[in-house]
């Protein structure tokens, strides 16, 4: 277990409730508890890796709902999904829109571990590169609208001259706007520029 890792566990069914519960906490997890998944909405907002254990079949809104919630909201917690009534269709719907797992109930103790083991160790991913993404950004927009076409044109491979007469400028006037650029995006070299470049447009 990482620092502030928490598992949340939502179903209607109490006896259920304290079974994840116990269940969970004996492997060391830290649990948080809901018998709806209205009243997880009206808390969520986790710190650091989490993972969702929630019952499909539920009243008012049922887990799928709460998952599609979920996502327009912008988060993309890990599920782990339990229900005695699972079919295909309601599987692969869960599945798609990013569930990881789909266990039936009685549900067997050491899948539930490892389902949410997975789903913790994928949020902790998920986080730091949601977090390298957000650095970028930050870094992108502190360049001026001259510095970016210069990085633009840099990651092409394009020599300063070359740049230098596309934009109408002096070679000097280049490397300058190419040296704040570089101290700007925080790298030392072209190859490092266009690495943390891609990574940022693919993770869009």
């Amino acid at each position: 277990m990482q620092k502030g890792e928490t598992v949340y566990v939502v179903d209607d069914d109490v006896s259920m409730r304290e079974a994840l519960n116990g269940l969970l906490r004996s492997h060391g997890f830290h649990v948080l508890m809901f018998d709806s998944a209205q009243a997880l909405l009206d808390v969520f907002a986790p710190e650091g890796p989490s993972c969702l254990v929630l019952d499909v079949s539920m009243p008012e809104m049922t887990g799928l709902e709460l998952q599609e919630n979920l996502i327009a909201l912008g988060e993309t917690v890990p599920i782990v999904f339990i229900t005695a009534y699972g079919d295909i269709p309601m599987t692969v719907r869960a599945i798609k829109s990013g569930a990881i797992e789909f266990l039936q109930k009685p549900v067997n103790d050491d899948e539930l571990v490892a389902s949410v083991e997975q789903g913790l160790k994928q949020d902790t991913i998920n986080r730091a590169k949601r977090e390298k993404r957000d650095s970028v950004k930050v870094k992108l927009e502190t360049l001026t609208p001259r510095e970016r076409e210069v990085m633009e044109e840099a990651i092409k491979g394009r020599l300063n001259k070359q740049i230098a007469a596309d934009l109408g400028v002096t070679e000097v006037t280049i490397k300058v706007h190419r040296h704040n650029m570089m101290q700007k995006m925080g790298v030392r070299s072209v190859a490092e520029l266009v690495r943390m470049v891609s990574q940022y447009e693919e993770s869009q």
